[in-house]
């Protein structure tokens, strides 16, 4: 396996080395590859060590595991890593009524806005690392004033004690544990969605193509998370309308579009049975000693480092232009290897970022793109 990756590899860096049309003159070279990439499923528990040792210079997925503090050879990269998602259970009896079922995610809502630990308190689905974060600051922090108020609002007190089910740690670490509960009635629910198995479930690779175009946008990431919990007739038809119109660019101009996401966003984050109540920051390590680390990292504001800019733009130090580059990541293989139907797994996606050559690439910090290969294009004729 690790042949097949390396192989393929060495074949796609002559392709780009020919059309850069480059020599060791210049100091840029887009599309840079060094000549053998290996990618191994290592444990988060002995990632840290390797790292330190030198034996892999980046690993993605999990937080390694280090004894003490993290070292000044090691550089920590952040991308979004998971929404904190609460949601009223439909069996409940408190989701029999809207009225009911605000006072009930509300009042978990802002309990856990109270408690700290590894997350960020950021009730609106759209986040700061989204690329169209700047077109819903004003809409995000009024969701969050609206939520942690204590002026009175159309909710009624919830008449009951609240049982409240929790499916990963942090989750449980949020909830009061006079509400957990684990048995098959519950209230409320306190969920993590990972963001880069959302944005992988979402993606397609065709023929050097990544799409949908809104695969990796704030407004996309909403509605895969709560477009399903909108109970309201009218609301539903507003959105899916709002939603068929942003996914066929159906608008005309930018600020049509804008206002299209706003009211999308605003109109999922206003529901009472499912809210984003906040997110996670993914930190994944890469070694920067010399001369055995790496440097000139480029990583996606969503994906982290597993995403094609980064394979593209890692430099290590022991070579100029080339060399050895020895990667570690928590996923094993399990998806099918092939370009059409595989490749979704997250070791997959690693791999097929250094194997597949797409003309374009997502833009690591919007939602736009971006050249893969630089050309030698004149922009006006000579004279």
């Amino acid at each position: 396996m690790k042949g097949l990756a390396a192989f393929a590899v060495v074949l796609v860096a002559v392709v780009v080395t020919t059309a850069a049309r480059g020599g060791h003159e210049f100091p840029v070279y887009p599309g840079y590859y060094p000549h053998e990439i290996r990618i191994e499923t290592i444990p988060p528990e002995q990632a840290a060590g390797l790292l330190l040792q030198n034996k892999i210079q980046a690993y993605i997925g999990l937080e390694p595991r280090f004894s003490g503090a993290v070292p000044e050879s090691l550089r920590a990269v952040e991308s979004l890593g998971s929404f904190v998602i609460v949601r009223v259970n439909p069996e409940s009896s408190l989701a029999r009524t809207n009225v009911s079922a605000c006072a009930a995610i509300r009042t978990v809502v802002r309990d856990i806005a109270k408690r700290r630990g590894e997350w960020m308190f950021h009730p609106y689905p759209v986040t700061p690392f989204h690329g169209d974060y700047l077109y819903h600051v004003d809409l995000a922090e009024a969701a969050k004033t609206r939520l942690v108020s204590n002026a009175a609002d159309a909710s009624a007190p919830v008449v009951r004690s609240l049982r409240v089910r929790a499916t990963s740690a942090l989750a449980r670490s949020l909830v009061r544990p006079d509400w957990f509960t684990q048995r098959p009635e519950w209230d409320v629910a306190v969920e993590e969605a990972n963001v880069a198995d959302l944005v992988a479930s979402s993606t397609m690779a065709v023929n050097g193509w990544l799409g949908p175009p809104g695969v990796r946008t704030g407004w996309s990431h909403a509605a895969r998370l709560l477009a399903s919990s909108v109970d309201d007739e009218g609301t539903r038809e507003r959105v899916q309308a709002d939603l068929r119109r942003l996914e066929t660019r159906a608008y005309d101009g930018a600020v049509e579009r804008i206002n299209l996401e706003r009211e999308l966003v605003a109109a999922l984050a206003a529901g009472c049975h499912a809210l984003v109540a906040g997110y996670t920051v993914k930190r994944e390590y890469i070694s920067i000693e010399y001369s055995a680390g790496i440097e000139n990292i480029g990583f996606d504001s969503i994906s982290g480092l597993n995403s094609p800019i980064f394979i593209r733009t890692v430099k290590l130090k022991d070579f100029p232009w080339n060399g050895w580059l020895s990667l570690g990541t928590d996923t094993r293989p399990a998806a099918a290897w092939n370009p059409v139907a595989g490749f979704t797994d997250g070791f997959g996606r690693l791999m097929w970022s250094a194997v597949g050559d797409p003309a374009l690439i997502p833009s690591p910090n919007d939602v736009g793109w971006m050249l893969n290969r630089i050309s030698d294009v004149q922009a006006n004729p000579a004279r």
